[in-house]
C-alpha cells in the first residue's frame, strides 16, 4: 500500500513539475510523509531531483545569461543554509521534522493560492537571508518550490526567466544537500530501495505534464495544484498535532476544516475573477 500511494503521488508530482517547472517535492513529501519519516524520504528525493532540476537547467540554459546576476547572491545563502538545516534533520525527532515541514508549507502554498504580487524593491538585500532560509527549509524538507516560485514571480521574471531562475537555485541546492546527506552519513538502504520505484513515475510524469499544459491555462492548472496540496498538507498537519500531542481532535479538525473553506473561497474568487478565454 505504502508504496502503490508512492509511485502514485511520485507520478502526479512529477506531471506538476514538467508542466510549471517546479513542484514535485512539495507534493510528494506532504502524501510520502504520511507513510514515511523525513530520514528515509529525503535521502531518496534528493537524488531524484538533482537529475529533475539538472534537467529543468539545462532545458532553460540560454536564459540564464539574464538573470544570473539576480540569483547568485542567493546561492550564498544557500550553502549556509543547507549545512545548518542537514545538522538539523540528523539531530531532530522525525515527527517534529514532519511538523516544521507542514507548518510551514501550509502558508506558503495558500499565499500563492491567494496570487499575492508586490515586488520587493530591496532585492539584492534579501537575497542573501532569502537563500540562507531556502536552504535550511529544503535540506530538511526537500521542499523549496513555493518559497522560490512566490518570490519570482512576485519580482516579475518572465516565463523563461522564471523557469531558468527556478533552475539554477534548485539544481544548486539538491547539489549541496546531497553532498551534505552524505557526509553526515545520511544515506540509508531503505532510501535506495524506494528510488527504483520513484523513478518510472518521473520519467513518465514529467513528459506528459509539458505535453498536457500545451493545451491549458498555465495559472489556471497552477492554482489546481496548489489547491489540491493545500488540502494535503492541512490533513498532514491535523495528522502530525495529534501525534506530538499538540492539540485534541477537535482543534485539528477544525485547522482542516478553516484551510478547506480558505481553500475554496481562493479558487471560487479565481474563476469569479478570471476572464474568459
Amino acid at each position: 500500500m505504502d508504496l502503490l500511494v508512492l509511485v502514485s503521488i511520485t507520478f502526479i508530482a512529477a506531471a506538476v513539475n514538467g508542466a510549471l517547472g517546479y513542484g514535485f517535492s512539495s507534493i510528494t513529501v506532504p502524501v510520502a510523509l504520511l507513510f514515511y519519516t523525513n530520514r528515509i524520504l529525503n535521502p531518496a528525493l534528493v537524488l531524484i531531483e538533482l537529475v529533475i532540476n539538472s534537467y529543468v537547467l539545462f532545458i532553460n540554459r540560454a536564459s540564464i545569461p539574464h538573470i544570473w546576476k539576480r540569483v547568485a547572491p542567493i546561492l550564498i545563502g544557500l550553502a549556509i543554509g543547507v549545512a545548518i538545516g542537514s545538522y538539523i534533520l540528523s539531530l531532530v525527532h522525525p515527527a517534529w521534522v514532519k511538523f516544521v515541514t507542514y507548518f510551514f508549507l501550509l502558508p506558503l502554498i495558500l499565499l500563492q493560492a491567494a496570487g499575492i504580487r508586490k515586488p520587493i524593491k530591496a532585492e539584492r538585500a534579501i537575497a542573501v537571508p532569502f537563500g540562507v532560509g531556502i536552504g535550511t527549509l529544503y535540506s530538511v524538507t526537500t521542499i523549496s518550490g513555493p518559497p522560490l516560485a512566490l518570490l519570482f514571480n512576485n519580482q516579475g521574471y518572465a516565463k523563461q526567466d522564471f523557469r531558468a531562475a527556478l533552475g539554477v537555485i534548485r539544481a544548486a541546492e539538491s547539489s549541496m544537500t546531497a553532498i551534505a546527506y552524505g557526509i553526515i552519513g545520511f544515506y540509508s538502504a531503505g532510501s535506495i530501495e524506494i528510488i527504483p520505484y520513484i523513478v518510472p513515475s518521473v520519467l513518465l510524469g514529467i513528459p506528459l505534464g509539458s505535453y498536457l499544459i500545451r493545451w491549458m491555462d498555465p495559472e489556471t492548472f497552477r492554482r489546481i495544484c496548489m489547491a489540491f496540496d493545500a488540502l494535503v498538507v492541512a490533513f498532514g498537519l491535523s495528522r502530525v498535532l495529534v501525534e506530538l500531542n499538540l492539540a485534541s481532535a477537535f482543534t485539528t479538525y477544525s485547522i482542516l476544516s478553516i484551510v478547506i473553506l480558505l481553500n475554496a473561497y481562493l479558487l471560487y474568487r479565481f474563476f469569479r475573477e478570471r476572464p474568459p478565454p
